[in-house]
């Protein structure tokens, strides 16, 4: 199926999305590829903000940018593979049968599907800057994240889900 139809599954039912995700095998490739995606649409997602900051505060955009960039595209990726090692061996201690490499799957995988919100999130703080509404969307986010990479890790790191 195609990734972004993938994606939207995902909200209603992660394990499932997340089983056919590991049925395909083990393939680096394509967990670098979902992190690396995420990141991207996520450093995308700043995009409106840092010109309101640009815009407000009288600094340079294209500054801004590049820092983004940096933190999204090489920085966020490192701490990402960080956590989701963190994660696989805290499974452990709750008897979790996945790999590294599951638990790793698990988590692009999140942060890809819950990118929509992200950009509506962004789109938002870039209008309307840090106001009540942008906040619940914020929070709607980080909940829905939490959610999805509890559900997609639980299925990563049960039965022994070693690919």
């Amino acid at each position: 199926m195609a990734v972004s139809r993938d994606m939207f599954r995902t909200w209603r039912h992660p394990r499932v999305v997340m089983r056919e995700l590991l049925a395909m095998g083990r393939r680096e490739d394509r967990a670098l590829a979902f992190l690396m995606a995420g990141c991207a649409i996520t450093f995308v997602a700043q995009w409106p903000r840092l010109q309101r900051e640009a815009f407000m505060t009288g600094e340079d955009f294209t500054q801004l940018m590049s820092y983004d960039l940096l933190a999204w595209i090489f920085m966020w990726p490192l701490v990402l593979y960080g956590i989701a090692a963190l994660a696989h061996l805290v499974a452990k201690l709750f008897r979790g049968k996945g790999t590294f490499y599951t638990a790793r799957l698990s988590l692009f995988w999140t942060l890809l599907s819950t990118t929509p919100i992200m950009l509506f999130y962004g789109l938002l703080t870039g209008l309307n800057g840090n106001v009540a509404a942008t906040q619940i969307v914020g929070a709607l986010w980080l909940l829905a994240f939490v959610v999805i990479w509890i559900a997609t890790l639980i299925e990563a790191e049960k039965d022994g889900a070693d690919v």
